[in-house]
């Protein structure tokens, strides 16, 4: 079956929906996009979704075309619409259709172009991977120095994906003056002992929804956060690891660059806290 697609207002099967050659997101990367996901139907952390969405806009100068109520309401239609269960719903937002490609910013007036689509991943929430970790190698973090802004460039972490499947691992961390950035759609983290171990926010890193709700759910559990920058040599000494995502959720890694990570299997600290975090998302989703 054909999935419904959401284009500037309109529903569509996938197959009619387009967008023009001249739009700034095909031709400069101009865009922001989110990623939500759907468990048992309904949407995940959305609200936190949808305040990234209207920073990321603002960041890059854009007017966010919806309140967050229509957002839902538009979000729900789609979920409906596709059926999804378990599953994700992505959201494009671009500066639009000028006309004609040029460098310089469109009027502001420009109307934006909104794209939704959903895919379907029936029992999201119970990979097998969770059970037995990812394995992830280093790449140089060579990205533009605004991860903060959810973009819809995504090249060099396309690449950094490619090498990790080329090296027959699970994904890579990004690492930038000798510290661990983040992982390629994910942010990393290290255990020692009780301690949660993460890199501070800033324009390095993406601002994720995920992280911000396991760290607190972590800090409710009486663990200890703290945010610091660290090398690979220390998380191949961690006691574990783990990313967390919206799609993976909190997912154990257990290997890093051929080091296996304590006894190579998944730790205590990331499987409860993907436990906590489902348990509390489930409870709280929309």
């Amino acid at each position: 079956m054909s999935r419904t697609v959401y284009v500037n207002g309109d529903w569509l099967p996938e197959a009619e929906a387009k967008v023009s050659v001249f739009d700034r997101g095909f031709l400069m990367a101009d865009g922001v996009y989110e990623v939500t996901s759907v468990l048992d139907g309904k949407l995940i952390d959305f609200a936190g979704h949808c305040t990234r969405l209207d920073r990321s806009l603002s960041e890059l100068e854009m007017t966010n075309p919806h309140s967050d109520d229509e957002w839902l309401e538009i979000f729900r239609q789609i979920v409906a619409r596709n059926a999804i269960s378990d599953g994700m719903v992505y959201l494009q937002v671009t500066r639009g259709n000028p006309g004609d490609r040029d460098f310089a910013y469109p009027p502001a007036d420009l109307p934006p172009t909104v794209v939704l689509f959903t895919q379907s991943k029936p029992g999201l929430a119970d990979s097998p991977a969770a059970k037995t970790g990812w394995r992830v190698i280093s790449v140089p973090d060579i990205r533009w120095h605004r991860r903060d802004i959810k973009t819809v460039q995504l090249l060099y972490p396309s690449m950094a994906k490619m090498a990790a499947k080329k090296a027959g691992v699970d994904d890579a961390w990004l690492v930038e003056d000798g510290f661990v950035t983040e992982g390629t759609s994910n942010n990393a983290y290290i255990v020692k002992g009780n301690k949660i171990i993460t890199r501070a926010l800033s324009s390095d890193i993406l601002h994720g929804i995920t992280r911000a709700s396991v760290l607190r759910f972590a800090k409710e559990a009486q663990m200890e956060v703290e945010e610091r920058n660290f090398t690979i040599a220390e998380a191949q000494a961690a006691d574990e690891a783990f990313i967390t995502s919206a799609s993976a959720f909190v997912m154990p890694v257990v290997e890093i660059d051929g080091t296996a990570l304590s006894d190579g299997k998944v730790g205590r600290v990331a499987t409860r806290m993907r436990e906590i975090y489902l348990d509390e998302m489930r409870k709280a989703a929309l």
